[in-house]
C-alpha cells in the first residue's frame, strides 16, 4: 500500500494538508472525500529514510502471531464476519506491524477481495503456508478450523525452535565468556606479574613462557580479535544468503557430532509437520512440496524435496528420492509409504512430526545437562592454566629469597 501526501479543503473551507494510505491515487482521493475533504492536489510519496517505517528484527513475534490466529478462529466460530473479525483484531493486537497490515487487509476485504488474496500482498508477515492453507479453507468453508490448525502448527514450530536455540546458546555464551576472561587475564593481569618474573631471573617453566608470549600477543594485537569476529559474522551472512554455499553449511552442521543429530530431528519435525498441515487442508501435493521447500530452512532437505516433487511429476512415488538419502531414516520413508497406500498421508506425517518433536525435546534436555559440567571444567582448566603459569615461578622466587 502506497503513501500519498495531499492538499485540500474541508467542509468549512479551511485548508488541509497531510498524508493518507491507499492502493492507488484514486482510492486515496475517495478516502479523503469520505472524510469531507475536497482534494486539490495528491501525490504519491517516495519511500525515504525519513518517512519509512523502521522495524528491527522479526516484525511479528511468534506468540503474537499464534494469539492472532486463535482469536481469529474464535471470532469466526462465534459468527463474526471475516471483515469485522479483522477490524476487531487490528484494534487489539500488540504488534504495530500486524496492526498496520490488518488495517490494509480490512480495506481489501471491504472491496470484495478474498482473505487469502489480501494476505498474499503482505508476504513479509504471512508466510506461504498461511496464505495457501487459508485459501484452501475458504474453498472448503472451514476457515475457522484452518486458522486453528495454523495456530497449533506455529505453536509447535516455535516450541521446537526454542528448544534447539536454548541447547545451542548455553555453550556459545559460556564460550564467549571464557574468551573474554582469558583475554582480560592475558591483557591486564599477566603483564603485572611479567616484570616481576623477569627481574627475578632464572629459567622460567615452559608453561609460563607460553602464557607470557600469549600475553604479549594479546596486548599488541587485541584489535585482531574484533576484526576476526566481524569478518566471521559477515562471512556467515554471505554464506546463508547464497543457496549453494548454504547447502554446504547445512551439510556440515548436520554432520557435527551430537548437535547434528538434534538438528536433523528438528528439520524432519518441521518438514513433516508442515506437510501434514498442508495435506489436511487439502492443498495440492505439488504445491505443498514447493511450500515446504521454502519453509524447511535447510538446503540439504530442500534439495531432496525438490527431487521428490520431480519424481511425482514423472509418475514415481514421493519416497523414492528420500530412500536414497541419508538424512531420511527408514521411519520417515516407511510412514510416508504407508500414508500413500492408505490415503492417510496427513495422519502419518503428523505422527512422525510428534515423534521427532519429542525426540528433540528429550535430546536437548539431555544435552544441556551434559554440557553444563563440561563447559565449567573447560573454563576452569583454561583459567587454571594461566594462574598456575604465574604461581609456579613465583614460588621458585620465594624459595630463592628464603
Amino acid at each position: 500500500m502506497a503513501q500519498f501526501s495531499y492538499v485540500g479543503r474541508d467542509r468549512s473551507g479551511k485548508r488541509r494538508t497531510g498524508q493518507v494510505l491507499g492502493l492507488s491515487k484514486r482510492e486515496a482521493v475517495l478516502k479523503l472525500k469520505e472524510k469531507g475533504i475536497a482534494v486539490t492536489d495528491v501525490q504519491e510519496m517516495k519511500q525515504t529514510f525519513l518517512n519509512k517505517e523502521i522495524s528491527i528484527g522479526k516484525q511479528v513475534k511468534s506468540q503474537q502471531f499464534v494469539i492472532f490466529l486463535r482469536q481469529f478462529a474464535t471470532l469466526l466460530r462465534a459468527g463474526v464476519t471475516v471483515v469485522d473479525a479483522t477490524s476487531i483484531l487490528s484494534a487489539q493486537t500488540e504488534s504495530k506491524a500486524l496492526q498496520k497490515v490488518l488495517r490494509d487487509i480490512e480495506e481489501e476485504l471491504r472491496q470484495g477481495n478474498l482473505l487469502s488474496v489480501a494476505m498474499g500482498k503482505h508476504r513479509a508477515i504471512f508466510p506461504s503456508i498461511v496464505i495457501n492453507m487459508i485459501s484452501a479453507g475458504e474453498v472448503s468453508g472451514s476457515l475457522d478450523d484452518t486458522l486453528d490448525q495454523l495456530a497449533t502448527y506455529f505453536e509447535k514450530q516455535h516450541y521446537t525452535k526454542q528448544k534447539i536455540v536454548s541447547a545451542m546458546m548455553y555453550p556459545m555464551i559460556v564460550g564467549v565468556v571464557a574468551v573474554f576472561v582469558v583475554i582480560f587475564l592475558l591483557a591486564k593481569v599477566v603483564p603485572s606479574f611479567a616484570a616481576m618474573l623477569e627481574d627475578a631471573g632464572g629459567e622460567l617453566p615452559l608453561i609460563t613462557k607460553v602464557v607470557l608470549s600469549a600475553s604479549d600477543f594479546v596486548q599488541v594485537f587485541w584489535w585482531l580479535f574484533i576484526v576476526l569476529g566481524v569478518l566471521f559474522y559477515i562471512a556467515i551472512i554471505f554464506v546463508r544468503r547464497n543457496p549453494s554455499s548454504k547447502f554446504y553449511l547445512d551439510y556440515t552442521l548436520l554432520k557435527i557430532p551430537v548437535f547434528g543429530k538434534i538438528l536433523q530431528k528438528s528439520v524432519l519435525a518441521r518438514m513433516t509437520r508442515t506437510l501434514s498441515s498442508l495435506f489436511s487442508s487439502s492443498v495440492p501435493i505439488l504445491q505443498a512440496l514447493s511450500i515446504v521447500e521454502k519453509v524447511v530452512e535447510n538446503e540439504v532437505v530442500a534439495k531432496v524435496i525438490r527431487d521428490s516433487r520431480d519424481a511425482l511429476e514423472k509418475g514415481q512415488r514421493l519416497t523414492e528420492p528420500m530412500k536414497k538419502h541419508w538424512i531420511f531414516p527408514p521411519l520417515v520413508t516407511q510412514m510416508i509409504s504407508i500414508g500413500e497406500e492408505t490415503g492417510s498421508l496427513d495422519e502419518m506425517l503428523a505422527k512422525v512430526a510428534e515423534f521427532y518433536e519429542k525426540e528433540v525435546e528429550t535430546a536437548t534436555d539431555r544435552l544441556k545437562s551434559l554440557i553444563e559440567p563440561i563447559m565449567i571444567v573447560v573454563l576452569a582448566s583454561v583459567v587454571g592454566t594461566i594462574v598456575i603459569a604465574i604461581i609456579v615461578p613465583m614460588f621458585e622466587v620465594y624459595k630463592t629469597i628464603g
